[in-house]
């Protein structure tokens, strides 16, 4: 298994069509990839943190290679975003994250 983490700067006022285009985004890419999908999370200083979980590093490169799956979606991610920070991709040695009880 492998992670990435992306962090973005989000517009003032634009966190809701973020969040709704991110979901359309991640609905897209785990249908096409067959991927564990993805969260999103705020930070306590307003920056939206995802990670982001797929069966192998390969098939993540080789899908960012590839046109997006849901180019729509994509421009509405872009167009709210401020800043994007480098993303961080994770070797994921273990895992023990499940539901809340």
């Amino acid at each position: 298994m492998f992670a990435i983490l992306y962090r973005w700067k989000l517009k003032p006022g634009t966190e809701e069509t973020f969040r709704d285009a991110w979901k359309a985004m991640t609905e897209t890419i785990k249908a096409k990839y067959g991927t564990g999908g993805s969260r999103l999370h705020r930070t306590d200083d307003g920056d939206f943190v995802a990670y982001a979980v797929w069966p192998q590093r390969e098939q993540w490169d080789a899908a960012g290679k590839l046109p997006s799956t849901n180019p729509e979606a994509s421009a509405r991610m872009r167009a709210c975003i401020e800043q994007s920070l480098p993303s961080t991709p994770l070797e994921v040695l273990d895992d023990l994250l499940g539901g809340l009880p």
